[in-house]
């Protein structure tokens, strides 16, 4: 034995160390992943070929430096560590070197379990480089080819498929005996199992000892083994090869009577190789498997080793897998030991760039490049359907490739699960979709793919075999569509395609028959051949570059359905929800004691009697049980009706599956109500709390998410209790809605009753035809999800649904506050006989008080003025109604303005000021304080009317009562905004000229009835004369209150005339009339303003006469006049300016006699002109309305004239 130092270092004279191999470290554990570190790019030859590789995986040794054996030693005696575990070799022992072990039909699988990563999406193909070597060396070989293909997105899984042994195995199992007949009728009708000769375990043989002999040092050598041990040594390899034979995964944890194999729960899918490397060849990136042992140390970094007959020179075959082993591998280098019989003869050192040029085994790297390009591309174009199994088939000798689709024919036979292959892609379809969902940041475009992933996954498995998987696919579908997220329009990541469930495009069927794609037409094959999906029909074509390119790129992204609106993509998901919730209720055994749903059956509706059911008392109590249960909820264990055993996979999945369907109907229900359709929300929200009263069933310790989600679904319910009690007039609609369930509700519904009796918020969801019940229904739906927020601790983490809560609540006590107060208004009004306050009413009050109270608090609590002030502005109104009601209990015509009254109107006062006072100032809420302005300022109007014009005599005096009620007229005209331009300004402007003119009568009969202080008579004519005048300039500025302006203004004129009673001299008496006939003068406009109407009222009837319509003409602020207050106030006005001119006619004839001139002369005969009309007119009694208003526009107007022509007033 050589020196194993000295061969290192001669191995180092030639070594590559610029390329980039691994220098030895420490060895990985078995199992672990190495970070990438292998990386190399090799240009080969002249034929230029690129390769790189990075190791993703290693479980080997550190590479040790082999032992360079001495000449003449004989391979045929084993080395003293034989077969033992070695430090050098691994655990595994020789089993792993020199590929001697057999490729499992599962290897693929193994490698693709751990790189889940990599499938579907980076990595073209995932093979054991054995199965790769092979396909690459079809041209060049006689050997037949076995190997099935599974398409996962855009990977390709290859795996060896050993018919001969499968068949060994059908005949014990059972298992493929359609195979077995479809082979023997189409493709082989004579198949014997070919027996290994005895040079195959004599080649495996001396292999083996050479490597254990490469790593000894020692080189001892020990005894041949006897026949027995040599046929000991054969019965360990075949049962080795036995137990890699086909097998399958058991991948979730399940109880062993669900489990689908008994044998094939224990055994799994491992990754079974030293190493795994991605391995880019060309532009083709692989998942390669290799066991293939690398030496190295020193100056030697990496080299293979083999072993060669000397008498046997390398041929082809050998030099393409020994080439393709180094470039997989990433080594630079082969170190060859030549033997002749078992003697070691020499060794020699090759480059991995020289081996296609060596004698005897000449080959273009080029034409490999080619082979690989075309086989992929071969593959990729028909093998189009992810999850069916393919068979690549070449038999020996043949150079016919063939492809077939083994699922499709296997569904053609009584047992379509028959496929072994079936569950391995099952369950690797389902990890890729996990890994890709696990990703927090992937985008959505990816979602199509997933969808896609799981829809084949689910299609490949039986509901009955495998209801775990079934329920986890199903789960995950409904997770890929965004419940709280509305679709939006244009969005460019999902394209609009009904071939959703298929990765590859619409043609994929139709596969073109032109040279440029190779010959992939079947209609020119023989009979036999017409169950291949595809054919080569010369091996020779893969070595003609680009002979073969696919025209079905795979998509990256597969499409996602569009769902139009939020109804569509809620139902999807209910869908795959039902669909995991029967997976799971089919796998639990107790469903025998259970009654089965008859679809064909609905489902009955609870309903109660109201009498006993509805009503605030019945509510509390439901209430209070509720908030119990909640609040023991941590302590009380609950229990399905079911009998799920908590923690397995079952109880898991259906509490995720409950929750979604939970939230998936909340989301209907949302929606509904932006639709209006509240008797579908409230049925919706009513699914959603009983998914979630099976949820509480079957939960041990609930998430603070969940209770989240119960507080926002109970203040939905709310908010659509209240949208039902605020549209009463549909309720027929709304019962219809309400009552309707479809088929796939009913199966859920179905399902929740197996955990749980679903009753628990049944308080919350009836639909009932009492405003008051769903008023109160309402507020505690409100209340209850403000409990659940204080008792979980969730107030803290959720201000702002807390808020929003709490806005509710006084928002719905504002509601019932005005409802109750509604109530109590309209018994008031029909009370007839009795005039006292009953007991209704007092309870009615108290209890719209204790609401309006609450709801303050509650706006309060979260700072929310606007509305506090609002609800105080309730409460005033309350107030007045109050005082209304006790105004109303006294008779007419002793009728006084009583304390309670005056009470009454001061709280209502106080409530309003207390609003101004929690706005602050008007830039805060503009409206509301305009509001709370105008109902202040309504409040000191009424009161102040009352008083005047009922006033308290017996217990007030006279002059206490006129300055209160001018106190509180001034504080009504003090919040009355005129000067604000708004919808409410003409009427603050109609209150304003309405409180004048009332101070003004007011302060007119203070001087008509007091005598004595001639200071405060002085005063009080000032004040007169300064209401009237402002109550005129109001009334002028609304132009459409002409009876209004008229009456002040003869008022006017009778406070002239009372003044001029007062007077002596005749020149101030004359003074007076003067200053009466301008007030007359002025209210020319006025009667220009009735005359228009009336004209335009006159038109009107003429108009449809002609038309003969008949209509009745409605008054309004535009056409309508009281024509009977007109008549009234023209017949004041004619007989005032009759007196006036008549008294100024006499007054100026005898101041004419005594001093005569031109001016009173002009003035006297001009009134005596106008007098004289006015009294024919007066006296034509058949004068219309019009024509006389006709006529005192005329007088009017002379007086104008002549009060214009001679420019002088009576001095």
């Amino acid at each position: 034995m050589g020196d194993s130092r000295q061969a290192g270092s001669e191995l180092g004279l030639a070594g590559r160390s610029d390329l980039g191999a691994p220098t030895p470290g420490p060895e990985p554990l078995k199992g672990e992943r190495e970070e990438p570190k292998q990386r190399s790019m090799l240009f080969l030859g002249g034929n230029e070929v690129k390769s790189s590789a990075v190791v993703k995986y290693s479980s080997a040794p550190p590479q040790a430096a082999f032992a360079r054996l001495q000449e003449k030693t004989d391979l045929k005696l084993p080395p003293a560590n034989w077969l033992r575990e070695s430090a050098k070799l691994g655990p595994a022992g020789a089993t792993i070197l020199g590929n001697s072990k057999k490729s499992k039909p599962f290897s693929s699988f193994g490698m693709a379990y751990n790189f889940i990563d990599s499938v579907g999406n980076d990595v073209d193909v995932v093979s054991d480089s054995e199965n790769i070597k092979k396909l690459l060396k079809i041209p060049y070989s006689k050997s037949h080819v076995s190997m099935a293909v599974h398409r996962i997105g855009r990977t390709l899984l290859l795996d060896d498929l050993d018919i001969q042994e499968l068949f060994m195995r059908s005949s014990q199992t059972g298992d493929w005996t359609w195979l077995k007949e479809f082979y023997q009728r189409l493709i082989d009708q004579k198949w014997q199992r070919k027996k290994k000769s005895k040079e195959h375990w004599y080649q495996k043989a001396i292999l083996s000892k050479f490597l254990y002999y490469s790593i000894n040092g020692d080189g001892a050598a020990q005894p041949v083994p006897t026949p027995e041990d040599q046929h000991q040594e054969e019965t360990t390899e075949d049962q080795t090869e036995e137990a890699g034979r086909v097998s399958w995964p058991a991948p979730f944890e399940m109880p062993s009577s669900l489990s689908e194999d008994a044998s094939a729960s224990n055994q799994g899918l491992k990754n079974d190789f030293v190493r795994n490397i991605l391995w880019t060849f060309e532009d083709i990136h692989m998942l390669v498997g290799s066991n293939m042992p690398i030496f190295g140390g020193g100056r030697y970094p990496a080299v293979s080793l083999r072993l060669r007959d000397n008498n046997k020179p390398i041929n082809v075959l050998t030099g393409i897998d020994y080439w393709l082993d180094n470039l997989i591998c990433n080594v630079p280098e082969l170190v060859m030991c030549f033997h002749v019989n078992g003697i070691v003869q020499k060794y020699e050192m090759i480059k991995t760039e020289d081996i296609p040029n060596l004698e005897n085994s000449n080959f273009s790297t080029k034409v490999i490049k080619d082979i690989a390009q075309n086989i992929l591309s071969f593959l990729k174009a028909n093998c189009t359907k992810e999850g069916h199994t393919y068979w690549l088939f070449k038999a020996s000798g043949s150079d016919i490739v063939k492809l077939y689709d083994l699922t499709t024919l296997c569904e053609e036979t009584e047992d379509k699960y028959q496929n072994p292959f079936t569950m391995p892609v099952a369950v690797l379809l389902y990890k890729v979709a996990c890994n890709m969902m696990l990703k927090k940041n992937q985008n959505r475009k990816h979602y199509g793919t997933i969808r896609t992933l799981l829809l084949n996954c689910v299609k490949l498995l039986d509901k009955g075999r495998h209801p775990q998987i079934i329920a986890s696919a199903n789960y995950m579908l409904s997770e890929l569509f965004q419940l709280d997220e509305p679709k939006k329009e244009g969005d460019g990541e999902f394209p609009l395609n009904g071939n959703s469930d298929e990765s590859y495009s619409e043609e994929e069927e139709e596969m073109p028959d032109s040279d440029e794609n190779g010959s992939y037409s079947t209609s020119s094959d023989p009979p036999d051949d017409n169950k291949a999906v595809a054919v080569i029909k010369s091996v020779g074509e893969l070595s003609v570059p680009e002979k073969y390119k696919s025209t079905h790129q795979i998509r990256p992204s597969c499409a996602f359905p569009v769902c139009h609106d939020t109804e569509e993509r809620c139902r999807l998901v209910l869908n795959y929800v039902l669909e995991g919730l029967k997976s799971v209720d089919s796998s639990i055994k107790k469903e025998s004691d259970l009654p089965a749903a008859d679809p064909n059956i609905p489902i009955p509706l609870k309903y109660e009697d109201e009498s006993t059911s509805v009503g605030p008392e019945c509510l509390e109590k439901q209430m209070a049980l509720f908030l119990d249960k909640m609040g023991s909820f941590q302590e009380v264990k609950h229990s399905s009706l079911s009998g799920m055993i908590p923690g397995s996979w079952q109880y898991k999945m259906k509490l995720q599956l409950i929750l979604k369907s939970s939230k998936a109907y909340y989301v209907l229900s949302d929606a509904s109500v932006s639709l209006q359709k509240y008797g579908r929300a409230l049925r919706y929200i009513k699914l959603t709390l009983q998914c979630h009263d099976a949820y509480c069933c079957l939960c041990t310790n609930m998430l603070s998410e969940v209770l989240l989600f119960l507080c926002q679904s109970l203040t939905l319910c709310g908010d659509i209790q209240l949208m039902l009690a605020q549209n009463a007039n549909n309720r027929a609609a709304y019962l219809e809605e309400y009552n309707y369930q479809t088929k796939e509700d009913q199966e859920i519904l179905h399902s929740l009753h197996r955990e749980s009796s679903c009753q628990v918020f049944s308080w919350a969801t009836d639909l009932s035809t009492d405003l008051e019940c769903q008023l109160s229904i309402s507020c505690k739906c409100y209340e209850a999800a403000s409990e659940i927020l204080l008792f979980s601790n969730l107030k803290g983490q959720n201000p702002e649904q807390y808020k929003q809560v709490l806005k509710r609540m006084g928002n719905i006590r504002n509601e019932i506050g005005v409802f109750y107060m509604n109530q109590a208004a309209a018994l008031q009004s029909e009370r007839v006989e009795s005039r006292t306050v009953s007991p209704a009413e007092q309870q009615l009050w108290k209890k719209s008080f204790s609401f309006f109270e609450k709801g303050i608090q509650n706006f309060d609590s979260i700072d929310d003025a606007t509305n506090a002030a609002l609800l105080l502005c309730n409460m005033g109104r309350l107030m007045r109604i109050c005082a209304h009601a006790h105004c109303a209990a006294a008779e007419d015509f002793k009728r006084e303005f009583s304390p309670e009254e005056a009470l009454y109107y001061n709280k209502a006062i106080d409530y309003y000021l207390k609003a101004l006072r929690s706005l602050g100032k008007r830039e805060v809420h503009p409206a509301v304080w305009d509001s709370v302005n105008w109902e202040l300022s309504t409040t000191y109007f009424t009161m102040a009317t009352l008083l005047q014009d009922y006033a308290p005599l017996s217990r007030k005096a006279q002059e206490q009562i006129e300055k209160e009620v001018s106190e509180s007229m001034m504080k009504s005209l003090k919040y009355c905004d005129v000067d604000t331009v708004s919808a409410r300004q003409p009427l603050c402007q109609y209150r304003a000229a309405t409180i004048h003119h009332r101070l003004a009568s007011l302060y007119h009969s203070c001087l008509r009835n007091q005598v004595g202080d001639e200071h405060q008579r002085k005063q009080h004519r000032v004040l007169v004369d300064l209401h009237y005048s402002k109550a005129v300039k109001f009334f002028q500025l609304l132009k459409d209150a002409p009876c209004e302006l008229l009456r002040v203004q003869l008022e006017r004129v009778a406070f002239a005339e009372f003044q001029m009673t007062g007077q002596n001299s005749s020149a101030g008496k004359l003074k007076t009339l003067s200053g009466a006939l301008d007030i007359m003068i002025k209210t020319q406009s006025v009667f220009q303003l009735i005359r228009k109407e009336l004209v335009a009222e006159c038109e009107q009837r003429l108009e449809d006469n002609k038309s003969n319509m008949k209509r009745v003409l409605t008054e309004d602020s535009s056409t309508g006049l009281n024509k009977e207050e007109i008549l009234k106030l023209l017949g004041i006005f004619e007989s005032r300016l009759s007196f006036i001119l008549l008294q100024s006619i006499k007054l100026l004839t005898s101041t004419k006699k005594k001093a005569g001139g031109n001016s009173e002369e002009e003035i006297l005969k001009a009134n005596k002109k106008v007098y004289s009309l006015l009294l024919r007119s007066a006296a034509n009694k058949n004068l219309t309305l019009l024509e006389r208003t006709e006529v005192v526009l005329n007088l009017l107007e002379q007086l104008t004239q002549d009060n214009e022509g001679n420019n002088l007033g009576i001095q």
